[in-house]
C-alpha cells in the first residue's frame, strides 16, 4: 500500500504545477493574471497633466513637440 519517492501523495510533476501556479498567481506584478496593462507613455502623462491644468497650453505644446521628436529620432 506504500508508495516510496511519492513527495507526500503527489508525484513531483504535480508539486511543480502547484509552485508555478501560486507563482503566477501571487508573484507576477499584474493585478489579474491574464490581463496586462500597459504602461503610461510620456505623450500619455503629458495629456494628463493638460487635461488636469497643472501645465499651461504653450508649457504643452513645447513638450508635446519635444517628445514627438524624439519618437521620430527612434522610428
Amino acid at each position: 500500500m506504500f508508495y516510496y519517492n511519492d513527495f507526500w501523495g503527489m508525484n513531483l510533476i504535480w508539486w511543480a504545477v502547484w509552485v508555478i501556479m501560486l507563482f503566477w498567481i501571487f508573484a507576477l506584478p499584474y493585478d489579474i493574471p491574464g490581463q496586462r496593462k500597459k504602461k503610461d507613455t510620456a505623450l500619455n502623462i503629458l495629456q494628463q497633466r493638460y487635461a488636469s491644468g497643472a501645465i499651461t497650453t504653450e508649457k504643452y505644446m513645447e513638450q508635446r513637440e519635444i517628445i514627438e521628436a524624439d519618437l521620430a529620432k527612434l522610428k
